[in-house]
């Protein structure tokens, strides 16, 4: 243990009155002896919150380069410009990836762990083209699906719908290579930058379009088909947890919904559970859904009320 500096900090507190060597000595006991919480009790390079942000910076440049990168992009420098914005994220992406492994992996080698964060790195790269053409369904259900959308341009650079299914197409990506940790703070990121809460395991179809966005949350064990359109503060959400003997949370069971294709779900709605809303079908407003609706369905505030009356 390094206590170099511990003088120098007792002098420095003792002398401003505040007395903080106590402090100190507290949390160090709080931190190494009564309430230690590292993974495997070990202090390790965690991954980076802002070098992640500088990731997804060149991410979203080599996808969209004119947008988010240069606007003066000519037929002979783009693909330069794409490839050092591709280089520099894949090198960024293949050390994040390799400290994140370690919260994930069985293995504590760190010969394994860069060998895993390699073939990571290089799988993650050759999804790039087909992410894309996913997200231009995603920029184009949006320029269609919204009246008040003038250009593809301005749902680039002003939708933060646009914004949060282009983080979560790129996280869901590492999720499924084996990346939680790494997938969970991209998801945060987009979450920090947007409202908008979608976990890197949900599943989501294409031409997928959120509408104002602030306050939507898409849960784990979410199935989202094709064409479907959210608007602000919809939450497809859990309506239960069940328990362990031992009173710990069941993890990793089916429990939100499954949205089929062509449903719309406007505002405020919440719907819970492992239910199906059926193909076409569209939910009002504000409604509370916790069980399943055939395909074509047209559920509204006021059926729920009629259906909450009847004898």
């Amino acid at each position: 243990m390094d206590t170099s500096h511990t003088p120098e900090l007792n002098a420095l507190a003792e002398s401003a009155g505040m007395g903080l060597s106590a402090v100190v000595a507290g949390l160090r006991t709080s931190r190494e002896v009564t309430n230690k919480i590292r993974y495997r009790g070990e202090i390790r390079e965690l991954p980076s919150r802002e070098a992640m942000k500088t990731l997804l910076a060149h991410l979203q440049a080599a996808l969209f380069p004119t947008h988010y990168g240069h606007t003066d992009l000519s037929d002979e420098t783009i693909d330069y410009f794409v490839g050092s914005q591709l280089n520099a994220a894949l090198c960024i992406l293949k050390e994040q990836v390799r400290r994140s492994l370690y919260f994930s992996s069985d293995s504590e080698e760190d010969s394994l762990l860069r060998e895993r964060a390699d073939v990571i790195t290089r799988e993650f790269a050759h999804q790039l083209p087909g992410i894309r053409d996913v997200l231009v369904s995603d920029i184009q259900a949006a320029y269609h699906g919204d009246p008040a959308a003038s250009s593809i341009s301005e749902i680039l650079l002003c939708y933060p719908g646009t914004t949060a299914i282009i983080y979560h197409r790129l996280a869901h990506a590492l999720h499924q290579l084996g990346a939680p940790l790494l997938a969970r703070l991209i998801a945060d990121i987009a979450h920090s930058a947007t409202g908008i809460d979608i976990h890197p395991a949900a599943q989501i179809g294409p031409s997928f379009f959120i509408d104002h966005g602030t306050g939507v949350v898409i849960g784990e064990t979410t199935i989202i088909g094709r064409n479907v359109r959210l608007y602000q503060a919809v939450t497809l959400g859990a309506k239960r947890f069940p328990q362990e003997p031992d009173g710990s949370l069941v993890k990793g069971i089916p429990r939100h919904p499954i949205v089929e294709d062509d449903v719309v779900v406007y505002a405020g709605a919440t719907l819970l559970g492992r239910i199906t809303i059926g193909q076409g079908s569209v939910i009002g407003g504000n409604v509370w859904l916790t069980h399943s609706v055939p395909p074509a369905s047209n559920i509204s505030q006021a059926e729920m009320l009629s259906d909450c009356h009847q004898p």
